[in-house]
């Protein structure tokens, strides 16, 4: 059976610092008809879970704990019976949002999670929250980077828990590494790739974000 990805596109909002703004969030599904891995459980447990069908979901896994890519975390876990992982760093942030109910499982930097013939290797790359990270599964030169890196830039860094110099330094050292074509599949908006990236690092110190 051939490991391969799906796109979910959720709508809701994302609140922080006092501030509401109307979002789109990608939801990624990860695997083959048997069972699959959901990354980033935004806004729609039923529309995921109508998503997913009858495979197993092994994992529900969160990029990060900003609202809009955990909200629905919860009920979809409690819909399929899935545990939900994500960075201990972002439990301050997660709990802003579920305070009654914390992560199942914490994600580290260079574990793997696997499902369906697909090895994805957890790098922590922290600025845009502490506890952010990137999914990278090299079988499919594909890396999933949330909030981190997008097609024209870092993600924002103005609003409370986030630092621009880190995650500079995140995407310097842990994604513009990874092999040039490595498509990069982003929590919102259109993917790109590495190559594609990669030579506006100067730029994008210099805009200062």
């Amino acid at each position: 059976m051939t490991t391969r990805i799906e796109r979910l596109v959720t709508a809701g909002q994302f609140t922080l610092d006092g501030g509401t703004w109307d979002v789109e969030n990608n939801v990624w599904i990860i695997g083959d008809e048997r069972e699959v891995i959901v990354i980033d459980a935004a806004h729609d447990a039923e529309a995921i879970a109508a998503a997913v069908e009858d495979r197993v979901l092994k994992a529900i896994v969160c990029t990060h704990a900003h609202n809009d890519h955990i909200d629905a975390a919860p009920a979809l876990a409690d819909l399929t019976g899935a545990k939900i992982w994500l960075h201990p760093d972002d439990l301050p942030l997660w709990r802003l949002t579920h305070p009654d109910r914390d992560p199942d499982n914490h994600l580290t930097d260079g574990m793997v999670i696997e499902a369906a013939g697909a090895d994805l290797t957890v790098l922590h790359t922290p600025g845009h929250a502490p506890g952010a990270v990137c999914l990278y599964e090299p079988g499919l030169a594909t890396v999933f980077t949330g909030d981190t890196l997008f097609q024209g830039g870092p993600g924002a860094t103005g609003r409370s828990f986030s630092h621009f110099p880190t995650i500079i330094d995140s995407i310097r050292d842990r994604l513009l590494t990874l092999p040039p074509e490595t498509k990069v599949l982003t929590g919102h908006g259109d993917p790109t790739t590495i190559g594609a990236e990669a030579p506006h690092l100067a730029e994008w110190v210099a805009r200062g974000h």
